[in-house]
């Protein structure tokens, strides 16, 4: 059933994605969805679906179009905000931070950015550093969650020695 409910959730939020942004509905893991910025009806299609927890990567000052904290307050999901400004924040620390939310959620997570470009980074540099992928299969994970151009900056920061 929860493969089922997957998929029902995907085809729901990728439709209403498709009219309202460019910016594609993506599962690169399972009970996870990563994306651009959702509309509030996506918020609330993403709620009757069985997200049960919002990750917002974007930082306070960018423009949502609404008030996305209230609106997945009043949805009843978690909402968390975990800043990413861009490639300088691709650090093994907010990797940790956002390991640690994923691990926090027993439902469905999206996670997002405004165009999944930091989500799929962050998400990369999560997976060669803190589980061990190698630099191409996190770098192919990232780009599935939506890396495009932060793919050299989260290669820079895979291969980094760690300190």
């Amino acid at each position: 059933m929860t493969g089922f409910r997957s998929l029902l959730l995907l085809a729901v939020l990728a439709s209403a994605n498709a009219m309202a942004t460019d910016a594609p509905l993506r599962q690169p893991r399972p009970q996870l969805l990563t994306a651009g910025q959702p509309s509030a009806q996506q918020l609330r299609d993403a709620a009757r679906s069985g997200v049960t927890t919002v990750i917002d990567l974007r930082r306070p000052d960018e423009d949502r179009g609404y008030d996305e904290g209230a609106q997945a307050e009043q949805l009843g999901l978690r909402y968390v905000r975990l800043p990413i400004a861009g490639a300088a924040d691709l650090t093994t620390a907010n990797a940790r931070t956002l390991q640690r939310l994923l691990a926090q959620d027993d439902g469905t997570t999206l996670l997002h950015c405004a165009s999944g470009n930091r989500a799929g980074a962050l998400l990369a540099l999560l997976n060669a550093r803190l589980e061990g992928a190698s630099t191409d299969d996190a770098l192919q994970l990232g780009r599935a969650a939506g890396m495009t151009s932060l793919e050299a900056s989260a290669r820079d920061a895979i291969e980094a020695p760690v300190p």
